[in-house]
């Protein structure tokens, strides 16, 4: 198991309905990395969305993504 900090979730799933969105889309392969990096442009978030990549790869962070969006009670992914 990793042993890199994790991502602020509330700042990432429970600010805006369109980045939960792409968020549960890249989480279930829907979207790519680059993708989401894109549309995170220029927002608060979208450092966020990179440290979480970069500190855990795209891998594990699809499921790191996917835990907290099942957690929160989200998606059904």
């Amino acid at each position: 198991m990793k042993t890199v900090n994790s991502a602020d979730w509330n700042l990432l799933l429970e600010v805006d309905d369109e980045a939960r969105q792409a968020i549960r889309d890249w989480a279930s392969g829907t979207l790519t990395t680059r993708d989401v990096v894109g549309r995170f442009a220029y927002t608060s978030y979208a450092g966020e969305f990179r440290r979480l990549v970069r500190g855990n790869g795209t891998t594990y962070a699809r499921r790191l993504a996917r835990k907290a969006l099942k957690y929160r009670g989200f998606a059904n992914v």
